[in-house]
């Protein structure tokens, strides 16, 4: 008989060891093959669900309670009072009747939302365990019965039990989710650290420049020309091996037998008129539904947000994760505490805005299968769907095709470290949990990871697949957005560099100068480009003002330097564009050279950022455009060796 302990809670009646359930240890389980045959016989299920289940489940390893949910072939009370018949188990709310918070907190919340069990309460010397998968518990009871001693099962939805430990224990996953990189390689300390010595610095620079202007000013033109060889260096070796990546052709690769689950990301905040286009575009992925796990992580007083959701009707494999409040409101906080009701052994993460190729999940499933474990991360290609919309959409574009395309392909290829894109990015879980996921104190989390995961010895690869996105074409938003990029190099390599010989030896050589060219080299030119160029304008263009034997010294170096950086920098662009087949001309190419030294406004609000307001995620705003307009061309693909 299937009893109901919620029947019996209600009308007073307690329970003793001797009513429960046999320990699990004692109970032949049924198959799954079984539970359909039983569902079938009660009604719930057809003979055509019935089919599907079966060539959906040996086809992957999803649960069969997943795949006949998110498949609608079955109401979910109906699955669960089959589950309880054939199983003789108890169906339990556990957000009507809560859990023992004491006896929760003995397996952890996080293991809760991970496994689909839920320790519910000790009865007469049996603990109780709800769980949202029957069929898997042999696979626990070792570590229950370690923990609680003799136990026994009731059911549960997965949806009530994620909601009842999050009602309970969602406060401390957020706190939690501050703190899960380990502090040596977070920057959550950089007020009372850093912070305190980089205000000290630029006062003491200050008064520098005050009593010796001059001397200030050859000393910024020293290091910013000695400074743009490396950049150009990397450049060059970038694109060299980018183009010979080219001519590799790919070998054979096996098919994968049983799909895996993939869980996706997406971090919402103030979008509230994005909603039913993000479902609208992740609804075109060509992966099955039963083994896609979509979660929405809004901010608990995003109230905008969570209304726009709560009015538009959510596909069955899309979730919603409310986020408490913490003492930080980034996405990488958000990211961290979703990690943890993300049911796939791949996580990905996108942009509200973001529009990915079709076939993008199973590219990167085979990638993955493919490759060995070290192979940690996958980065897609970023692009964008209104690249002509003005003059800055366009240099972004060209900036994106050049970076995605050719000098991350290049960096790949040589097999250096790789600084992440905010989007479009595939972990294994597994090595995510094990680095502890996002700084969430970092405003540019993704580059940073991307650090965190060479130096832990783990690769990064590009994935030929793109998705687009809105290119930030108006003035202000992109200021602010390349201020928090900016911002978030320095905090990064700043933090990366507390022990440089640790740092050196988990990086290697290579890897070490290739991470000083990356952060150093790109700040100290976006810092002193505006200098820079004024000797160039002053020796060059305007010839006015007498010169001295040290500026024509320095400028005579700097000259030919600053030719091969736009040549180098041109045919990046060029062949990006190329690779994109975005319908730019040619032509808009050099104009980036009045494009990137825009960069020093934002470098100088992000130094002024970093001391006073370290952690202020400058929110960029996207959903202006619907992204229906512009139709790519088929983008000229890069090998990998």
């Amino acid at each position: 008989m299937n009893l109901s302990f919620e029947r019996s809670m209600a009308t007073g009646n307690r329970r003793t060891a001797r009513d429960l359930p046999k320990p699990a240890v004692e109970v032949q389980w049924p198959s799954t093959l079984d539970l359909l045959l039983c569902l079938t016989k009660m009604g719930y299920l057809d003979h055509a669900g019935l089919l599907i289940a079966l060539a959906d489940k040996s086809a992957s390893q999803v649960r069969i309670a997943d795949v006949l949910l998110s498949r609608g072939l079955i109401d979910r009370s109906d699955l669960y009072a089959g589950m309880g018949q054939l199983w003789s188990l108890s169906v339990i709310d556990p957000t009507q009747s809560p859990a023992d918070p004491r006896v929760l907190d003995m397996f952890g919340a996080e293991e809760c939302l991970k496994t689909g069990l839920l320790p519910w309460r000790n009865l007469g010397g049996t603990t109780l365990i709800l769980t949202s998968y029957p069929e898997e518990r042999a696979r626990h009871i070792d570590k229950l019965t370690q923990i609680f001693g003799p136990v026994a099962f009731a059911l549960c939805p997965y949806s009530q039990l994620e909601t009842a430990v999050l009602m309970m224990r969602g406060n401390t996953l957020a706190k939690e989710a501050e703190t899960k990189v380990v502090a040596d390689r977070s920057c959550r300390g950089w007020p009372n650290q850093e912070g305190k010595y980089l205000s000290g610095g630029l006062v003491f620079l200050a008064v520098l420049a005050i009593f010796f202007p001059s001397h200030m000013y050859f000393a910024a033109l020293i290091l910013g020309v000695t400074g743009l060889v490396p950049v150009i260096g990397l450049k060059l070796l970038a694109l060299a091996s980018s183009l010979l990546a080219d001519r590799v052709e790919p070998a054979p690769v096996p098919q994968i037998a049983r799909l895996p689950t993939v869980s996706i990301i997406v971090a919402l905040y103030h979008e509230s008129h994005i909603a039913t286009r993000l479902i609208r575009r992740l609804a075109r992925l060509d992966y099955p539904r039963d083994l896609l796990d979509v979660i929405l992580a809004v901010e608990m007083d995003d109230h905008i947000t969570r209304n726009a959701l709560a009015q538009t009707e959510l596909p069955s494999w899309m979730r919603v994760a409310i986020v408490p409040r913490g003492k930080v409101k980034t996405k990488p906080r958000a990211l961290n505490f979703a990690l943890n009701m993300c049911r796939g052994s791949i996580v990905g993460v996108y942009d509200a805005e973001d529009a990915p190729e079709a076939d993008q999940i199973r590219k990167v499933v085979q990638r993955f299968h493919e490759r060995g474990p070290k192979v940690a991360c996958l980065q897609g290609v970023l692009d964008f769907y209104n690249p002509t919309a003005n003059w800055l959409a366009r240099c972004f574009t060209l900036e994106y095709g050049g970076w995605f395309r050719v000098i991350l392909p290049g960096l790949d290829r040589l097999g250096l470290p790789i600084p992440l894109g905010g989007t479009t990015l595939f972990f294994r879980r597994s090595v995510l949990q094990e680095l502890g996921g996002w700084d969430a104190h970092n405003v540019t989390e993704d580059a940073d990871l991307g650090i965190r995961l060479a130096r832990d010895g783990y690769r990064t690869e590009l994935i030929q697949t793109t998705t687009y996105e809105e290119a930030n074409c108006r003035v202000v938003p992109w200021v602010k957005q390349r201020s928090r990029w900016i911002k978030g190099y320095m905090m990064t390599y700043v933090v990366h560099m507390r022990h440089p010989r640790q740092t050196l030896a988990n990086l290697g050589v290579r890897g070490f100068l290739t991470f000083q060219t990356l952060f150093l080299g790109s700040l100290v030119q976006t810092f002193l480009s505006p200098i820079l160029l004024s000797l160039l304008v002053v020796q060059y263009i305007t010839q006015i003002g007498q010169t001295t034997p040290i500026l024509t010294s320095i400028s005579s170096v700097l000259l030919p330097l600053a030719i091969l950086s736009e040549l180098t920098g041109m045919a990046i662009l060029a062949i990006g564009l190329k690779r994109s087949g975005q319908p730019i001309s040619f032509g808009w190419i050099p104009t980036l050279s009045l494009y990137f030294p825009m960069a020093a406004a934002a470098a100088y609000k992000a130094l002024w950022e970093a001391v006073m307001h370290p952690f202020y995620w400058d929110k960029t705003s996207h959903g202006h455009l619907s992204g229906t307009a512009f139709k790519p061309k088929a983008p000229v693909r890069f090998k990998r060796a």
